[in-house]
């Protein structure tokens, strides 16, 4: 990638935003023309992104329903396994939101003697 200065970096965002509809110029605005990188690297595709264990969404989703004894596995269940699994990956916060709070739960089922053990 070639590195541009500052003030040449400027005028081509600049070039780029005034190429752009007013639709489009107005929505840029409302996000904030500052935080507006029109030259941003895209995402890894989702296929290949990986998380933290260096794992990619299918191995995650292939290796935990392995670990089930296929009692609760349905067409449903799968896909709320990989819906989670895409959310954790790319770091979507609905998606850690609902982690925690799964976490949490189990944890107080333990704590008030409903489940025995931490599977």
């Amino acid at each position: 990638m070639i590195e541009l200065s500052l003030d040449e970096a400027e005028r081509r965002k600049k070039a780029v935003f005034d190429g752009m509809s007013p639709r489009r110029q107005k929505h840029i605005l409302k996000r904030g023309y500052d935080k507006w990188d029109p030259f941003e690297e895209p995402k890894d595709p989702i296929d290949i992104r990986k998380d933290k264990t260096r794992r990619t969404t299918q191995d995650l989703v292939r290796e935990f329903l392995q670990t089930r004894s296929g009692e609760a596995q349905n067409n449903s269940y799968n896909r709320g396994v990989l819906e989670i699994a895409l959310g954790l990956v790319n770091g979507e916060d609905r998606f850690r939101g609902m982690y925690e709070f799964a976490c949490w739960y189990h944890e107080l089922l333990i704590k008030e003697g409903f489940c025995q053990t931490t599977t």
